[in-house]
C-alpha cells in the first residue's frame, strides 16, 4: 500500500498549499490558530461574563486573584491568535508587508477588555428581557444556563467588538460556533441594542449590516436578510454595502417572518406577524400581519 499512498500525497500536496485557496494550516505556511483554540478562548470569555454558570461548579466569590489570572491567560491567547490572523492578512496582501501585527493584536485585545463591563451590562439587560418576555421562564438563572438565545447573543456581543476592530476571522468562527450550538445565525457585524430577546431561536438569521434597536423581541425562524446582491462590471459581488434591514426600538417580530433589504426600516413599536414577507419600510407603531385567504 505504500506506493499508492505516496502517489496520493504527491497529488494532494500541491492543491493543499495553494496560496489562492488554502486548505492547509501549517507553521511554515498559513500558521493560523486552530478553530478549536478560537472556540476555547470564546468559552473562557463567556465564563468570565457568567462566573460559575458555564463550568462544572460555582466559583469562589472572593477569588479576585484567580479571575485576574484567567483574564491574563485569555488576553495572552487572544493576542497570539489575532497576531497570527493579522500575519495571514499580510500573507494575503490585504495588509502592507510592514504592518505591525503584534501591536494591532494588543490594541484589539485592550479594546475588547475595556468593553467587557459594557458587554456584561448589556447581557444583564438581555437576561431581564428574556425573563420578562417569556412566561415559561421561572428564574433569571434558568435563562443563563439553558436559553439558546442568550448564548447566541452573548457570543455576538463579544464577536461584534472584535469585528468592529477590523478583525474578521476570529469573530466569524465564534459566531459559527454559537450557530452550531443554537441554530441562531447572527453575523458579528450586526449592531444590536440592549434588552434583546430571541425566543426559541432555531432558524433565526441576522445579517451583517442589520441595525437592531433596544428592547426588540424576535421569535424562531425570523430572517433579517438581504433582498439582492449588487455586482460590479465584471460580475463580482459588491461587498461592504448596506444590505440588511434596520429594526427600531420596542419591535416584536413573530415566527418565520422574513424582512429583507438595506433600505427597509421597521419603525419603533411595530409588531410584525408570523410568516410575513416584507421588503419595504413600515412607520412606527405599525401592525403587519399575513392572513391566508
Amino acid at each position: 500500500m505504500a506506493k499508492p499512498f505516496d502517489s496520493l500525497i504527491d497529488a494532494l500536496a500541491p492543491s493543499l498549499i495553494c496560496r489562492q485557496c488554502p486548505a492547509m494550516n501549517t507553521r511554515r505556511g498559513v500558521n493560523l490558530p486552530g478553530k478549536r483554540a478560537m472556540v476555547e478562548v470564546l468559552k473562557e470569555l463567556l465564563s468570565v461574563l457568567f462566573p460559575g454558570c458555564l463550568a462544572y461548579e460555582p466559583v469562589d466569590h472572593e477569588d479576585l486573584d484567580g479571575l485576574k489570572q484567567r483574564l491574563h491567560s485569555i488576553a495572552d491567547a487572544l493576542t497570539d491568535q489575532i497576531t497570527r490572523i493579522e500575519s495571514y492578512r499580510v500573507l494575503e496582501q490585504t495588509r502592507p508587508a510592514d504592518f505591525d501585527c503584534a501591536a494591532q493584536a494588543e490594541r484589539v485585545v485592550a479594546t475588547l477588555f475595556s468593553e467587557l463591563p459594557t458587554i456584561r451590562a448589556l447581557l444583564q439587560s438581555d437576561i431581564l428581557a428574556a425573563y420578562e418576555g417569556d412566561p415559561a421562564a421561572h428564574s433569571n438563572m434558568e435563562i443563563v444556563m439553558s436559553y439558546p438565545g442568550l448564548l447566541a447573543v452573548a457570543t455576538h456581543r463579544v464577536a461584534h467588538v472584535l469585528y468592529s476592530q477590523d478583525v474578521h476571522l476570529l469573530p466569524r468562527v465564534m459566531s459559527e460556533y454559537a450557530h452550531s450550538r443554537t441554530g441562531i445565525d447572527i453575523h458579528p457585524g450586526a449592531t444590536i441594542g440592549k434588552g434583546f430577546f430571541i425566543d426559541h431561536g432555531t432558524g433565526v438569521v441576522i445579517g451583517e449590516t442589520c441595525h437592531i434597536g433596544s428592547n426588540v423581541r424576535i421569535y424562531q425562524g425570523v430572517t433579517l436578510g438581504a433582498l439582492s446582491f449588487r455586482k460590479d462590471a465584471e460580475g463580482h459581488l459588491v461587498k461592504g454595502t448596506k444590505r440588511h434591514p434596520d429594526v427600531e426600538d420596542d419591535v416584536i417580530i413573530y415566527a418565520n417572518a422574513t424582512i429583507l433589504g438595506g433600505d427597509t426600516k421597521i419603525g419603533k413599536g411595530s409588531i410584525i406577524g408570523g410568516n410575513v414577507w416584507l421588503t419595504h419600510s413600515v412607520p412606527p407603531g405599525s401592525r403587519v400581519f399575513y392572513e391566508e385567504k
